[in-house]
Formats: structure tokens, sequence, C-alpha cells
């Protein structure tokens, strides 16, 4: 009976051939383009991206610079692996604040809205890899954050070296202004700072290599861009590098709340100088202090008043820019 033959190859019972097993409308969302092929070294699971990471924890290398700090001069390259940005509303954001994002990762499977469609968008425009992975895979790359399929990975920053930024004002022909953060743990204040040190005539931003906040994600976002504009250093050890900017002819200037001049009446501000800006609650360490020639203040209508971090060093930055002619 014809359908009943049990001769081998009679029966079809796969869907190759077959019109109704065709893609044209039920797997239309799968057969859409998401964009450049990321590189080996950015794809989980491939031996490039295995190595790289292995290169990242063994640090740097034998033979660094010496710089004028007295230390052994860190490579320009960040060590450390990638920080993950996760959640939808996250990944908008950053690339909205011009992030550097290596590399998007969108969970298979998941419902597309007006933000992944932008994400899309961006990384048709930008050239950026996005690379389709499981939800699980997903959960193991953001260590279980709550991802809503869609994350961005950032690579670690490219810091400058404290030297860089006094070539970078003699490339300018300008008297050198530095700003230098002491004890700022807060991501959003570091970014904040870059901003105003940005738009204020600074050539670069100096931050200690321990108990200091970084340039992650979220102070990209709160430099609103200028990140990509100014370069920010970090020092081995913060009293000593200025120091060392002292022996190069820079002046010091503390930001305190009960500094010796107001910053509006600081003579210094027309040479070549740098403004360290403590933390909120500690202010300037003893041994950063002690490193200044002078301290200044903010007048403010009372004491108890205090100012953000960022605030402050907006603030001082424009007195001084006011006091050289750039403002």
């Amino acid at each position: 009976m014809p359908g009943n033959s049990k001769r081998r190859g009679a029966i079809k019972k796969t869907a190759k051939g077959n019109a109704t097993a065709g893609s044209g409308g039920r797997v239309r969302r799968g057969l859409e383009g998401k964009g450049p092929t990321p590189k080996a070294t950015d794809r989980p699971g491939h031996r490039s991206y295995r190595a790289a990471r292995s290169a990242d924890r063994r640090g740097p290398t034998p033979g660094s610079r010496v710089g004028s700090s007295g230390g052994a001069r860190p490579s320009r390259r960040s060590k450390g692996d990638s920080e993950w940005v996760a959640g939808r509303n996250a990944v908008v954001e950053a690339l909205r604040a011009r992030v550097p994002v290596r590399t998007l990762y969108v969970a298979e499977q998941t419902d597309r809205d007006d933000r992944l469609r932008e994400v899309f968008a961006y990384a048709a425009e930008h050239g950026t890899g996005v690379l389709e992975v499981s939800r699980a895979e997903l959960d193991r790359l953001t260590g279980g954050a709550v991802h809503q399929g869609v994350a961005a990975r950032v690579p670690a920053y490219d810091y400058a070296h404290p030297d860089d930024l006094l070539t970078a004002a003699a490339d300018a022909g300008e008297p050198a202004l530095v700003v230098a953060l002491d004890g700022v743990t807060d991501p959003r204040n570091l970014g904040a700072v870059v901003r105003s040190a940005a738009g204020l005539g600074a050539h670069g931003v100096v931050v200690p290599e321990r108990r200091s906040a970084g340039m992650t994600a979220g102070a990209w976002k709160a430099s609103a861009g200028a990140a990509a504009r100014l370069p920010v250093a970090r020092a081995t050890n913060l009293s000593r590098q200025l120091a060392a900017y002292s022996g190069a002819g820079l002046s010091v200037a503390g930001l305190a709340s009960d500094g010796e001049i107001g910053v509006g009446d600081l003579a210094l501000a027309d040479g070549p100088l740098i403004l360290v800006v403590g933390s909120e609650g500690g202010g300037l360490s003893r041994l950063v202090r002690q490193a200044c020639d002078v301290t200044v203040s903010i007048p403010m209508a009372s004491r108890l008043e205090s100012l953000n971090v960022g605030v402050a060093a907006g603030i001082a930055l424009y007195e001084i820019a006011r006091r050289r002619g750039t403002s």
C-alpha cells in the first residue's frame, strides 16, 4: 500500500525539498543580519580570547620605563579584564555617551524593542561587532547581572603617563594645567571632573592607582564624551608625583575648605599649575597637603555647606581659567 512501504529510502524523513518547511516566514528573524563578526579575541570560548585574558592576568612585563616620579613607568595600556555594561537602558546610555564599546552581546530569542533597535543601528553605523550567545552564556559573562538580553563589553581604559600631560601642554604652547584627585572613589565624580577639565582648558587629570576611582563605563558616561578628548593618567604614588611636577616647574595648589586664600585670588593661576582636589569626606590627605605650595578655598555663605567634588572642581577651574584669560 502506498505510504506503508518499509523499503529503505521510500519515505522522506527530512524537510529538505518540502515546501512547508521553508524559512520564508517561520524563521525570518533568524535570517536578519547581526552586524560584523567580532574579532577572535572578543569571542568567549575562542583560544585567542582565552590567551588575551591570560596575558591580562599576568600583568606588566619587565623592563618598563622609569618616569619622573622615580618609580617604574607603567605601560600606557592598562592591565585587567574588560568591563561589562548590562541591561538595555545601561547599554543605550553608554552608546549615547560614546563609551568605547568593543563588542555587543545579545541573547538568543531576545524580544526587540526601540532600545534594542537603537543598539543594532549604532552597531551598523559604527562597525561594532554583535555576537549572539545563549542566555546562560550571557548570564555567565556578566556575572549574573540583570542584562535583559543585552550587554556591552568595554575595554580597559588606556591611561596616559603623568609626563604625557606636560608634553600635551608644551605641544599646545600653553602653561600646564593639570587636575589631580586625591581619594575620590566615585566614578561619577571622576567623570564630572574630566568634563569640567576638558571644557576649561586643563591638559589632563591624574588619579592614584590605589584607593581611587578609575575610568569605568560610569566615569565615561559622567564625562559626557570628554574622556575621549582629555587624557587621564595614573600615578603610582600621588604625593611623589606632585613632588615630581613641582620639580618640573609646576606650582601645586590644594583645594580645601580651610584654604589659605580664595581660589579667585590665586596669583599662581597664570603659570604652570596643578590643582589637587580631595574627597568630600576626608579632603586632602596629610602627605598630599604637605606637597602643596598653597591651599585655596571656595567662599561659601555658610561653613556648614559643602560642595560635590565635581562641582567644586568646576568652580575652581573656572576661576583659574578666568585669571588665565581663557574663559
